[in-house]
């Protein structure tokens, strides 16, 4: 090979190692076309994120939202009560049964014009305290402060500022006795001569 084509051929392996290191130079510099990727790749990953984010929140505000709006299937415990028949209760008696588990006391007395039945509360109208029945003295005491009443709940002795409260009672289409404790009634307000707080029976019914 003659000297003239060895200069030529080192001329070409400098102008190719140049352009070489002229593109790798090149690739470093900012705005090159790596990086344009890596901001692409990176602004892609972001707004990704962004979108999951706005997703989670969105499903996170309609459970809480959903939680308030959509009704408790869970219904409220029913606060009437069925406690027999008018036969059941013999003239001037006082039921005993729902004393503790639904505080009343339910009392058959005599009226002008029959008997009747009512549903008393057992809590005293002073400070609340459960009252008892005493059947030999024939009265309800409470034995928190002393207050005493008759069998139909008059207030007769003691701080009770006022009789027992009556619930409202009425007697069912079966003949059955039903108690709504949701619905009371004060004598000092002239209520107990509403018909729904008491059941008149026949001065011989149940004898």
């Amino acid at each position: 090979m003659s000297g003239e084509n060895r200069e030529n051929d080192s001329r070409a392996d400098a102008v190719d190692s140049g352009s070489r290191h002229a593109a790798a130079r090149a690739n470093l510099r900012p705005g090159s076309g790596n990086r344009r990727d890596w901001f692409a790749l990176a602004g892609r990953a972001i707004s990704a994120i962004s979108a999951l984010a706005i997703g989670a929140a969105g499903l996170l505000w309609a459970a809480v939202t959903g939680r308030f709006l959509v009704p408790n299937a869970t219904a409220a415990p029913s606060r009437r009560l069925l406690v027999g028949r008018p036969e059941d209760y013999p003239p001037d008696f006082v039921e005993t049964a729902y004393e503790q588990r639904d505080q009343l006391f339910v009392v058959r007395h005599q009226e002008e014009g029959g008997d009747e039945i009512v549903a008393l509360s057992a809590r005293c109208t002073h400070l609340g305290c459960m009252v008892r029945w005493l059947p030999i003295e024939r009265r309800f005491a409470c034995p928190c402060h002393g207050s005493g009443f008759t069998p139909e709940g008059i207030n007769i002795e003691g701080p009770a500022p006022r009789p027992l409260e009556r619930y409202a009672i009425r007697l069912t289409n079966e003949g059955q006795l039903e108690v709504d404790r949701d619905r009371t009634f004060q004598q000092e307000r002239g209520q107990w001569s509403d018909p729904a707080s008491y059941v008149q029976i026949r001065a011989d019914q149940g004898a």
